[in-house]
């Protein structure tokens, strides 16, 4: 063991509380980005009882499936004060929070170095589970309090900058959304683009003309057509197989995964949609890019074959339906979301002119959360950066000592 190193079992403790009199109601589960998020489980008939109590500045884990995930999902507490999380999940504090910071130990969990050697230490085949014992022989540097404090300091601003652009992206991503619900589902675009009323005022509020429509079975406006995605889109896939990600290349590479990775090659150089082919729970990752990228083979790079539809109208639609996806797609071990399931897909074709006005509107808004994106690829380098070098901080002040 190297001197500054200690095993995380000498600083933690399990915490195994339960929520015996239902008085806990907000109900977490954790994600593999290590993250609570709100629990999607179905807990009808659940014995709530059974459920653990998780407070503050204490870590909830899975030690399961770590070898087929890559990755051990353990998340820190900070949001709320307490909550539930199913009993399959560990609970665990820090036995004295004078020797060791809890956000210190949160840091160090998100290394990727963290996560490889957790998967290396997976016992059990494919799935692979670390055993708890292995788990708390894993080791970490404990440097001073104050020091771990000014890592701490540190990775927060980094963590915080991101934050607030993921925050100016959703409100970019809001205002957008807003526009086409405005447009295309309440039909209150502004009136004088219809060409047959005059006004900024919404056409429909306006007395703008109305028409049943039997496939859509809702009025949409006069003049306005119904298309299929066959008709509207052109569907292509990129070639390359998922190991094509290297790192630090230079062009986007998409493929099923929610994550964009990069690739030293670009088989793309244009506006786009990417969509996820197949995924094992049906989610299928969308996004939006404009330049020079490249994509897996089972990722579908959609574009308008005309001005008719802009491509921002064709991302709410496609966004409209990624719900519904997970019940149309097919397969069993991985879903897979097929051209057959795509082709008949019906969307409202607007006149010309309002579609030419909707992407005008939208082009700064999107092309803005790509800059946003670029800006946080760089600062997410910073912090991978700062947390590969926790291994290293104590270990230069040895050397400097033994000097």
């Amino acid at each position: 063991m190297r001197s500054n190193y200690r095993p995380i079992g000498d600083y933690i403790q399990l915490v195994d509380e339960r929520n015996v009199d239902l008085g806990i109601k907000t109900l977490l589960g954790l994600s593999i980005s290590k993250q609570f998020i709100p629990s999607v489980a179905n807990t009808v008939g659940t014995n709530m009882r059974t459920y653990k109590i998780i407070r503050k500045n204490q870590f909830a884990c899975s030690t399961m499936q770590v070898r087929r995930d890559r990755k051990m999902p353990v998340a820190l507490l900070q949001d709320f004060e307490e909550a539930i999380i199913s009993q399959a999940y560990p609970v665990f504090e820090i036995s004295d929070e004078k020797k060791l910071l809890p956000e210190y130990l949160m840091m160090w969990f998100s290394r990727e170095e963290f996560d490889r050697q957790a998967e290396f230490l997976a016992v059990g085949g494919v799935r692979g589970t670390l055993e708890w014992e292995d788990f708390l022989e894993m080791e970490l540097p404990i440097p001073s309090l104050e020091k771990q404090q000014e890592i701490v300091n540190e990775y927060n601003i980094i963590a915080n900058r991101i934050k607030l652009n993921d925050q100016l992206n959703q409100k970019l991503e809001e205002t957008a959304q807003a526009i086409y619900k405005h447009w295309f589902v309440d039909f209150e675009f502004p009136a004088h683009l219809s060409g047959t009323l005059s006004g900024h005022e919404g056409y429909k509020s306006s007395g703008g003309a109305m028409l049943y429509n039997d496939e859509l079975d809702k009025e949409i406006p006069a003049g306005w057509e119904v298309k299929s995605y066959e008709e509207v889109f052109n569907f292509k896939t990129g070639k390359l197989n998922s190991n094509a990600a290297i790192p630090n290349g230079k062009y986007p590479f998409f493929t099923c995964s929610s994550e964009t990775f990069l690739t030293n090659s670009f088989s793309f150089d244009c506006e786009a949609l990417l969509l996820a082919g197949n995924n094992a729970s049906a989610v299928y990752p969308f996004k939006y890019y404009k330049g020079k990228f490249d994509a897996y083979q089972r990722t579908y790079v959609i574009t308008p074959k005309s001005k008719e539809v802009s491509i921002f109208q064709g991302y709410y639609e496609v966004l409209g339906q990624l719900e519904g996806f997970k019940g149309t797609s097919s397969g069993t071990a991985t879903k897979f979301l097929t051209m057959k399931i795509l082709n008949p897909l019906l969307l409202i074709v607007p006149h010309i002119n309002i579609s030419n006005y909707f992407r005008d509107l939208c082009s700064p808004l999107f092309l803005k959360k790509l800059q946003i994106d670029e800006t946080n690829e760089k600062i997410v380098e910073m912090k991978t950066l700062l947390l590969s070098k926790m291994a290293t901080v104590e270990a230069e002040k040895e050397i400097e000592i033994w000097n």
